[in-house]
């Protein structure tokens, strides 16, 4: 009974992070930190599927999660973008920045 006794708290633990970590995500809006945001979801659920003993479910939620989604969704923002950040005109003499 004291295994039982104590598994019951770090499982409610974990839960509440779960809990928050979805929260977290859903109300981040910018793109960039959600992925962030997302990938340290991806790491309650890890712990989450720890504590409630399946090792393998684990170990595919750690790469989907933390590596392979972010690194997609960074290169399409990337692709999306252009490859390059966004440069500012460069302003004339005027100074109307370009603009005629």
């Amino acid at each position: 009974m004291t295994l039982l006794a104590t598994f019951v708290p770090l499982q409610a633990t974990v839960f509440g992070l779960v809990a928050a970590g979805a929260g977290a995500v859903v109300l981040t809006r910018d793109p960039l930190c959600q992925i962030v945001v997302s990938g340290l979801y991806g790491l309650a659920l890890v712990a989450a599927f720890v504590v409630l003993q399946a090792p393998d479910v684990a170990l595919s939620m750690l790469v989907v999660s933390t590596v392979a989604y972010p690194l997609v969704v960074l290169a399409a923002i990337a692709r999306v973008r252009g490859g390059k950040p966004e440069q500012a005109e460069p302003e004339d003499e005027s100074g109307e920045g370009g603009r005629r």
